[in-house]
């Protein structure tokens, strides 16, 4: 069914705005990541009833339905052919102790003022915060930078409310029938089969769902595909009385990466790694030969002689002052953009491989794993992320516009890191650049319940289809650079 056709029938049956012109229809067609697919139209529901009632129209008519934030992803989770559900509209936030119920639409930035007047915050903090919608940090179970000490999104997810493909309302956790059935699937010892790392993003996380209590967790990192997140009730956390951030310079980051897994030992409450090309921005003194700065805060007091014993950096400034350490994380939270600034326009960055997790303790050989990949493709590279959780964000420049490359060096690299136990996405979820290697990730059991999960949460297959569970190849084919 055409745009125009689905608008029109639409209109019969909800009030909400539709779009389906042609420059609406291009807005919609990208997201942050690097491709691009056009919709056929655009639906900005208000409420629940209007998002069952264009569930109900679209499975009907067998027409596709990818719920969209604020489009901040990464890996084209947000694009889809046929709807795009824009949940703006959906915008509530109740705040209940240490518990906020907060709507899909709402802005992390709005949330973080409001509990910022009652004393708390999110634990989870990606460096796009206040442009990321909460419906979005949960599809793809976001992180960030003080997920050492305060989890993912799946570790504060406490209830969550979707719209599945039949119309129908779940909020889990549920004693419905089908969810008992889905938890009795899942072997007892289905942990063991996935990589043993502080967070993941990989596939669903059925490694969490030890009983009916545990369901919320299957929709942190399903990105869309397995219903239309509504609401959620999550955990808040006091903000700390004292801050303390000591900035490190390293000679190289491999240097760095050996302290990490040591001043994970010291309880902070973050672990960042930037590289050259993105300190030099930083506006503080750095030594030339640096290679690196890594970033430590912690939350309570602390023994900075343990700091100074377990690393092998030079420490550069311990900062007390909030005001400061919140410009200066404004730095790293800029990484993103600053490394954009390093391509010339012979040079492209696909968002492919950069999301990669491993064993803290192995980080030095993810670096070695770069190392040959560098040395074979001719590659330079940008590194940062989250060190103290052995989640760093690697992003390769290529020289040329050749998609094979790409596909060559994303399939060693993942091959990589897996062998060394980790998971090709930590934070930002498989959309098209990852699904197609899920199957490297997992076994066939494994993957065969995710497949089972898919089918009972959406049986017709209308939720943000060829993103976690699809048969086809989809790292290239839309790559618009």
């Amino acid at each position: 069914m055409k745009g125009v056709e689905i608008k029109k029938n639409l209109s019969k049956i909800v009030k909400c705005k539709i779009l389906s012109d042609k420059y609406s229809r291009n807005f919609y067609s990208v997201d942050s990541s690097s491709y691009t697919i056009k919709p056929s139209a655009i639906v900005f529901p208000r409420n629940e009833t209007e998002i069952i009632k264009i569930v109900k129209f679209a499975s009907r008519h067998h027409i596709s339905i990818t719920p969209r934030g604020a489009g901040t992803g990464l890996v084209g989770g947000a694009l889809g052919k046929g709807i795009i559900m824009d949940m703006s509209n959906l915008n509530k936030i109740k705040i209940q102790n240490n518990l906020v119920q907060v709507q899909c639409g709402v802005f992390k930035g709005n949330l973080d003022n409001i509990l910022k007047k009652h004393h708390r915050f999110l634990g989870p903090n990606p460096s796009i915060g206040p442009y990321c919608t909460i419906g979005g940090m949960i599809a793809t179970n976001a992180s960030g930078r003080y997920s050492l000490k305060y989890g993912s999104m799946i570790d504060n997810l406490v209830q969550v409310r979707i719209v599945t493909s039949n119309g129908s309302v779940m909020t889990l956790p549920s004693d419905n029938s089908e969810i008992k059935k889905i938890v009795k699937i899942i072997p007892r010892d289905i942990a063991k089969k996935f990589p043993q790392v502080t967070k993941n993003s990989c596939g669903y996380r059925i490694d969490r769902v030890l009983s009916r209590k545990d369901t919320p967790k299957l929709i942190a990192g399903s990105e869309g595909t397995l219903g239309i997140i509504v609401s959620a009730k999550i955990k808040t956390h006091r903000i700390p009385k004292k801050i303390i951030l000591v900035i490190i310079s390293y000679k190289t980051i491999l240097d760095a990466v050996r302290d990490a897994s040591d001043l994970v030992k010291t309880d902070p409450a973050s672990v960042e790694l930037i590289d050259k090309h993105i300190a030099k921005h930083v506006n503080i003194r750095i030594p030339k030969k640096s290679g690196c700065l890594i970033f430590v805060e912690f939350h309570n007091d602390t023994d900075l002689e343990q700091i100074r014993k377990k690393s092998t950096g030079r420490i550069l400034q311990i900062v007390t002052s909030h005001e400061k350490i919140k410009k200066l994380w404004n730095f790293r939270d800029a990484a993103l953009g600053y490394s954009l600034h390093s391509i010339s326009k012979n040079e492209r960055m696909p968002t492919v491989i950069e999301d990669a997790v491993v064993p803290v303790k192995r980080l030095p050989m993810l670096m070695k794993l770069l190392d040959i990949l560098i040395s074979k493709y001719n590659l330079k590279i940008i590194t940062y992320g989250h060190a103290g959780n052995g989640n760093l964000h690697i992003r390769p420049i290529l020289r040329h516009k050749d998609n094979k490359i790409i596909k060559k060096i994303a399939q060693e690299f993942f091959i990589g890191v897996i062998g060394i136990g980790g998971s090709i996405t930590g934070e930002h979820g498989d959309g098209l650049a990852r699904t197609e290697f899920i199957k490297l990730q997992y076994d066939a059991q494994t993957y065969a319940i995710f497949k089972r999960i898919k089918k009972s949460f959406d049986p017709y297959n209308i939720f943000n289809p060829g993103k976690k569970i699809s048969q086809n190849s989809t790292i290239t084919k839309n790559l618009k650079i």
